[in-house]
């Protein structure tokens, strides 16, 4: 696999070119320094983060850029794009100054775009969209290099920090985008302009900002606004909204559509889903062939995600067989799935952390993983239990209480044994749960924790989940450091 060249990613004049702004320094002596000498191998926007040789771009957001520059240039940054020179700049330090620094940044990122000729895929969705980046970066990756951000940058700054860093050679460019109210996708998917667009699910999700579902559908169908000349739509054909999104496809001008899920018809069809040890077997017909393989993520729901990768790899001419070969060496993503065998008094309980964000979507989802997998792995006796440890679900609106509560569906089916629960939203699930389900329900997250800790047993399947202000990451991370023996590894055949 041909590997990302991220020394050179942009040099002064190709900035100052991008952007319209001026070369300039402040302080410092001219005979011994020029500002335009100058190249850069990233684009950071957080000090913390920065790594030698990167762009600093000063962002207003909560706080002012401006106000890093010296800690961007102690990291190591190559130059910062500005919007002015404070009087504590560094002297000599290399500035870009343009009129905005987020416009600035889109500049950037247009001038990636332009000068790259791979693929690029943009993906949104009420869940998934992160399971699916990370399944396009390992197919993509089959057949040549990729771009893609490392995390959730899908919002008003990060998918054009994503695709400002986009090198000039990548063969595929793989962008997450998301919103939270109607009208934030459209200016990012027309930034990038994806060859193929898709949609992973529209569920409830952000219900606060919206009057129903639907008008969050109408708000995912914006991705298609971007699509560039041919591209192609990818929709889930299982979804009560895929006529609608079918149809604001064929008014944004797609040149085709590609299908997936479980019903008949689907282009990529799920026929079967087997759990296999830290992964899943599955079944599906893909353009007509059925064909069996396995997946190194677990998860009824990763494989939807999984076939709408592998869609839209083929929609920008990824072959497929290298592709499907590297499903089997995936796994799942901190916060997402990823499992984790924990020593307990007397054996082992084995941790599923979905701690990363949740919606009834993909609540219902992790709940449905619990279910599938099987107790009893860590006790040297015998036996073991399902627990199922859950933060809230924020952003819902007036439909959060009735939402939770409907949870104990989910948690009955997956025949889970006990629910540790935090959160006001939580305590409407809590009074709906058979007695003998209830574990604990706690203020907030922290106060999991202790009780936690003390009722795992060995044999026990410990799944987490919850939006992620409702911290509920605390309980996944203290029971990791409680005593984390391996992180599971993948059966792959």
């Amino acid at each position: 696999m041909v590997k990302e060249n991220l020394q050179n990613l942009w040099s002064a004049y190709e900035a100052a070119a991008a952007t319209g702004g001026a070369l300039c320094a402040r302080g410092g002596d001219p005979k011994r320094w020029t500002a335009e000498e100058w190249s850069a191998g990233g684009v950071s926007i957080d000090t913390r983060t920065l790594k030698p040789g990167d762009i600093f771009v000063a962002l207003r957001d909560a706080r002012d850029g401006h106000e890093f520059l010296k800690n961007a240039f102690d990291a190591g940054a190559a130059a910062a794009l500005v919007a002015r020179a404070p009087e504590d700049a560094p002297d000599g330090a290399p500035l870009l100054v343009v009129g905005d620094t987020l416009e600035g940044l889109r500049d950037l990122a247009r001038a990636a775009r332009t000068r790259n000729f791979g693929k690029r895929i943009g993906v949104t969705g009420s869940a998934g969209k992160t399971s699916t980046k990370e399944i396009l970066r390992a197919v993509l990756g089959s057949d040549g290099s990729v771009h893609a951000a490392d995390k959730s940058f899908n919002n008003h700054w990060g998918v054009p920090l994503t695709l400002a860093r986009l090198p000039m050679g990548a063969d595929y460019g793989v962008f997450e985008i998301g919103m939270n109210h109607g009208g934030e996708i459209t200016p990012l998917t027309k930034l990038v302009r994806p060859h193929a667009a898709i949609v992973t699910t529209v569920a409830a999700a952000h219900l606060e900002f919206f009057n129903s579902i639907e008008e969050i559908a109408e708000a995912k169908a914006e991705i298609f606004l971007g699509l560039a000349p041919g591209g192609i739509a990818v929709l889930p054909f299982d979804n009560e909204f895929f006529p609608l999104l079918k149809k604001r496809a064929e008014e944004a001008g797609a040149a085709g559509f590609i299908t997936f899920g479980e019903k008949d018809g689907a282009d990529f069809q799920l026929l079967d889903y087997r759990a296999e040890g830290a992964g899943a077997r599955l079944k599906a017909t893909i353009k007509g062939e059925t064909m069996e393989f396995f997946a190194g993520v677990p998860g009824r729901h990763q494989a939807g995600n999984m076939l709408a990768a592998l869609a839209a790899a083929d929609a920008v001419g990824c072959p497929l067989d290298g592709a499907i070969r590297a499903l089997g060496a995936i796994s799942p993503a901190e916060g997402r799935g990823a499992r984790a065998e924990i020593a307990v008094e007397g054996g082992t309980a084995t941790l599923i952390d979905e701690s990363y964000n949740a919606n009834p979507a993909s609540m219902a989802a992790a709940i449905g993983l619990l279910g599938a997998t099987e107790p009893g792995a860590g006790n040297p006796q015998g036996g073991g239990r399902r627990i199922a440890i859950l933060g809230e679900m924020l952003e819902l609106g007036p439909e959060g209480p009735a939402l939770h509560e409907k949870l104990v569906t989910a948690l009955v089916a997956a025949k889970v044994d006990r629910v540790y629960a935090a959160g006001q939203l939580m305590r409407h699930l809590w009074d709906a749960l058979p007695p003998d389900m209830r574990g604990l329900h706690a203020g907030d997250a922290v106060g999991l924790v202790g009780p936690v800790l003390d009722a795992v047993a060995p044999g026990d399947v410990v799944m987490v989940k919850g939006s992620n202000a409702s911290k509920v990451s605390a309980v996944a991370r203290a029971l990791k450091e409680s005593g984390v023996m391996e992180e599971q590894k993948e059966s792959r055949t």
